[in-house]
C-alpha cells in the first residue's frame, strides 16, 4: 500500500475549497474542547501534511496532551474515511513529519529560568548549559526521539530535518533552534529541539530530553558557538570535521549502539524500560534488515 495525500496544499496554504482545511479546523475545535489550548494550525510543506501546535505545559501533562492529540487526530480522520499517520517519512522525495519540541524550565513561582535580560540572546547561563547537555547527548537520545527504522529516512539532508549537531537562532539546518524573542515576553524564551518525530513515545522522549539537558546543568557544560549564517548541508565532511560538527546516527541500529553506551539516558528511563525497549528495537532492526523492499525488486531483480 502506498499513501495518497488527501490534498495538494503547500506551506501555509489556505483555501475554503480545500476539504483538508475543514478537517483540520474540526480537529482543532475538538482538541480545544478537550483542554489542549491549540495555538496554531496550518498546512505544512508536503502534500497531506499539517502542523498543529498546542500551548506549553508541565512535562507529564505535555506527554499526555501528545497522546490525546494523536488519538483525536485518528478519530476525526476516520470520520472522513481518511487515515491519519504519524509516520516520520511516509513518502519518498518530500519532507518528513517531525515533532518539534519547545523546552524551557520554570520556577515554582512562574519565572522562566531560561530567560536573562543581561545574557546574549536573552538566554540564561542555565539555558546554555541545558542546551550544551542536549548537544552532548544528541546521538544517544536519537534512539528514543526517532525510534523507528523509518525515522532515519526523515533525518537526511535536503528536507529541513536536522542532521547535524549544533544550534542557532535562525539556521533551520541546526538541531536546536532559538525562536525569535519578542520584547516583553520573557516566558516565550525557549529552545526548540527539531529531531524528535511523532513515532516517539512522548513519555520516554521527554524524560530523555530532560535527562540530557539537566546533565548539562549538573556538569556546567560550556555551550559551543552557534551555527548562524551557515548552511551545514553545503559543507563537505572535511569542513564539518574542521568545525567540530558531528551528525546524528544514520540508522536505528547506529542510534541503538549510542543509546546502549549512554548511562545518563539509560538511568533516566530505568533498567526495566531500557531492557524492554532494547529488545523491541533490536528485533525491529533485524526484521527491517531481512525484509526485501519494492526498491530492491525494481533495482536488482533483472540484474541478478
Amino acid at each position: 500500500m502506498h499513501p495518497v495525500p488527501y490534498d495538494v496544499g503547500g506551506y501555509f496554504d489556505f483555501s475554503a475549497r480545500d476539504q483538508a482545511t475543514l478537517v483540520r479546523t474540526e480537529l482543532m475545535h475538538a482538541l480545544d474542547a478537550m483542554g489542549l489550548e491549540v495555538e496554531m494550525g496550518h498546512h505544512e510543506v508536503a502534500r497531506g501534511q499539517h502542523e498543529i501546535d498546542f500551548r506549553y505545559g508541565e512535562a507529564l501533562k505535555a506527554a499526555d496532551n501528545i497522546i490525546t492529540m494523536k488519538y483525536t487526530v485518528k478519530a476525526i480522520a476516520a470520520k472522513y474515511d481518511l487515515i491519519a499517520s504519524f509516520m516520520p517519512k511516509p513518502i519518498f522525495g518530500v519532507n518528513g513529519s517531525g515533532m518539534h519540541t519547545h523546552q524551557s524550565i520554570f520556577s515554582k513561582n512562574g519565572e522562566n529560568l531560561f530567560y536573562d535580560a543581561e545574557y546574549e540572546n536573552y538566554l540564561s547561563k542555565l539555558a546554555y548549559q541545558f542546551l550544551a547537555g542536549q548537544l552532548k547527548h544528541a546521538r544517544s537520545m536519537s534512539a528514543i526521539l526517532a525510534p523507528t527504522a523509518n525515522s532515519y529516512k526523515r533525518l537526511v539532508p535536503g528536507y529541513e530535518a536536522p542532521v547535524y549537531i549544533g544550534w542557532a537562532q535562525i539556521n533551520r539546518s541546526a538541531l536546536i533552534r532559538l525562536p525569535r524573542h519578542t520584547t516583553g515576553r520573557s516566558k516565550s524564551i525557549r529552545l526548540e529541539l527539531r529531531c524528535p518525530d511523532p513515532s516517539a513515545n512522548p513519555y520516554l522522549a521527554i524524560a530523555a530530553m530532560l535527562a540530557a539537558g539537566l546533565d548539562g546543568i549538573n556538569q556546567e557544560l560550556p555551550c559551543p558557538a552557534p551555527l548562524n549564517n551557515l548552511n551545514i548541508w553545503d559543507l563537505s565532511e572535511e569542513e564539518r570535521k574542521e568545525k567540530g560538527i558531528a551528525s546524528l546516527p544514520g540508522s536505528l541500529a547506529e542510534a541503538m549502539h549510542e543509546f546502549e553506551g549512554n548511562d545518563v539516558i539509560k538511568d533516566a528511563l530505568g533498567p526495566t524500560i531500557c531492557d524492554v525497549f532494547s529488545r523491541a528495537k533490536w528485533a525491529e532492526v533485524d526484521e527491517y534488515r531481512t525484509r526485501v523492499t519494492d526498491w530492491e525488486i525494481s533495482r536488482y531483480l533483472e540484474l541478478a
